[in-house]
């Protein structure tokens, strides 16, 4: 029996898992928002973004909000800074707390901004170039949220946030007629994320699924669209958990994440993460159908394996090569007590 029921729950993942891959499509353009589904934790980063049936995460809240049903600690918080292309920064905070040790759940906070740098404004003239300069804009993005998590058993969990999210693409001049009027490109959106995470019982191995950017129509002109919606579900495991491994505290986390996006086509993501004493954390990470970006690394450090105090500290590094755009580099620094 118990043989049979390993069979049918790896029948099943494995069925969600490549399921996408059935209907692939070409999509682009689609929607609008798309820092939304920009990472900008390390951890996350390094391990493929592979991190949705991950519990106890403290950056769970912009990945899948189940996951921080289990943070172990009575407060959490997560500071990360994405160093993107074309010089563009994504910042992110998140802070989570659980009070009576998580037994009416955990609340959560998110913030995520966004500055795409100095802009060269320009406006439709009649001379030699087509247009003349106007003034430098600095178009930004931002995402504020709030969270709840609940593990209802001591296998499954669920979780949900509420984002609102705002844009600012700066201002344009626009004819009007025989005149020019000037027009301020701003949007906001109200957003939804959804979760839930199963623990099967076997060692280590668990399963995740998420909704994410769940919202109504935006415009901001006459064409309307739609934030980034993706549908996700994951799995993961210890591998450690599976076999008799001597010597000092260790374990190998590989997780699978497959992905139903709005905007593009379906993707696998992969992560692996080996961590030692609790202390060092080598990380890796693959993302099919990204020409530029397919491929990620990092590390991490914690004090949590040091046991010299109650307070835990922890730093985070990916590293991703994105071809012809040099490369991407994320930081993230974690508190918790």
């Amino acid at each position: 029996m118990k043989r049979l029921r390993i069979t049918l729950i790896a029948i099943i993942v494995i069925a969600g898992l490549l399921a996408p891959l059935n209907y692939s499509q070409v999509k682009w353009a689609q929607t609008g928002f798309n820092f939304l589904n920009v990472s900008s934790d390390a951890r996350a980063s390094a391990l493929g973004d592979a991190v949705n049936s991950l519990s106890g995460y403290s950056g769970a809240l912009f990945h899948n909000p189940a996951g921080m049903a289990e943070i172990p600690t009575l407060l959490s918080s997560t500071f990360s800074i994405n160093k993107w292309i074309a010089d563009i920064q994504y910042l992110s905070l998140s802070v989570m707390v659980s009070p009576f040790d998580g037994e009416y759940g955990v609340v959560g906070i998110s913030l995520q901004s966004v500055d795409y740098g100095d802009v060269q404004g320009t406006m439709v003239w009649n001379n030699e170039k087509g247009f003349i300069d106007t003034e430098v804009m600095n178009p930004v993005a931002l995402a504020f949220g709030i969270g709840y998590a609940k593990a209802i058993s001591d296998r499954f969990s669920v979780g949900g946030q509420v984002r609102f999210a705002y844009q600012s693409l700066g201002k344009s001049i626009v004819p009007d007629g025989s005149l020019y009027k000037t027009k301020q490109n701003v949007a906001d959106a109200v957003a939804f994320d959804f979760g839930t995470l199963f623990k099967t019982g076997i060692k280590s191995l668990a399963f995740g699924m998420s909704v994410r950017n769940f919202s109504k129509e935006v415009k901001f002109e006459e064409e309307g669209f739609q934030l980034p919606l993706i549908f996700t579900v994951g799995i993961s495991a210890n591998l450690f958990d599976f076999i008799d491994f001597p010597g000092p505290e260790q374990s190998l986390l590989l997780s699978f994440d497959s992905t139903h996006p709005r905007s593009h086509p379906e993707q696998i993501k992969i992560g692996a993460e080996y961590q030692f004493m609790k202390v060092l954390s080598l990380r890796g990470g693959f993302i099919s159908g990204n020409s530029e970006d397919d491929v990620t690394f990092g590390l991490g450090l914690s004090s949590a394996g040091l046991g010299i105090s109650s307070v835990n500290f922890e730093f985070d590094y990916s590293y991703t090569p994105f071809g012809v755009f040099d490369n991407v580099q994320m930081f993230t620094a974690r508190f918790s007590l």
